[in-house]
């Protein structure tokens, strides 16, 4: 379901996936995607509480996908939906997003998340007009929280500075493997260098997500659904 984007009435029921148009870890040959059950169980989460989405990337059109679990029932749903499928072959461009008519942003994560969206100036003012102008929610998963690392308030703070936030930490990246090397920063301490609180959970894959707020983070691919559903708890927390 997308957002009708000429009906006012919608504003408040549209959600903006920001997801990377990368297809390769940086300049090298090994190949990079956005994770597919990052973006689906969120979506399914969102759609199923009557929201909208819209997908955007830095250079709109098509977006890779992998990470595909095909046995899991709501990846199988949404890998043969054609329509659903069509969005991620055409997602906005930055100048096709009219900010005033979202409510939250969520960041996807996968190893593409980590380039193109990060220094992406026009993603940055997308986020934060939604977040500072629509009293929106910036929420991200895993290597989405890349994402966060400079968006900055108007008043020229770091949107993480003193807040909670969480994304795919340190621990559980294969530091030694030729795919980290291509990453522009660690997400853990770029996020702690520009003052978030950083917390984890040291067991992961368990689901793990945090709240601090208007801004929703997620550690791993386990807590896409959670926060989606936090971010819905928000917006209904904001409604009344």
């Amino acid at each position: 379901m997308s957002c009708n984007t000429t009906n006012n009435s919608q504003k408040a029921d549209c959600i903006l996936f920001i997801l990377s148009n990368a297809d390769s870890y940086g300049d090298s040959d090994i190949e990079a995607s956005n994770h597919f059950a990052e973006i689906v169980l969120a979506y399914d989460e969102f759609v199923k509480a009557g929201y909208a989405v819209d997908f955007v990337s830095p250079e709109g059109g098509a977006v890779t996908v992998g990470y595909i679990d095909d046995s899991d029932k709501t990846q199988a749903k949404y890998l043969n939906d054609a329509a659903f499928m069509s969005l991620l072959k055409n997602t906005k461009s930055p100048n096709e997003v009219n900010t005033s008519n979202y409510i939250a942003v969520y960041y996807g994560g996968g190893g593409a998340a980590m380039f193109g969206v990060p220094e992406n100036r026009d993603i940055q003012q997308i986020s934060m007009s939604i977040y500072e102008e629509n009293n929106g929610i910036v929420s991200a998963i895993c290597h989405g929280s890349a994402g966060l690392a400079y968006l900055k308030t108007k008043d020229g703070k770091y949107l993480v500075e003193g807040k909670k936030v969480n994304g795919f930490a340190d621990k559980f990246e294969s530091m030694n493997d030729p795919y980290y090397t291509t990453f522009p920063f660690s997400i853990e301490q770029k996020l702690k260098a520009h003052g978030g609180d950083f917390r984890l959970s040291e067991e992961g894959w368990d689901d793990f997500s945090i709240a601090d707020g208007r801004l929703i983070t997620g550690q791993d691919p386990t807590a896409a659904r959670s926060v989606a559903k936090k971010v819905i708890n928000e917006l209904n927390r904001q409604s009344k």
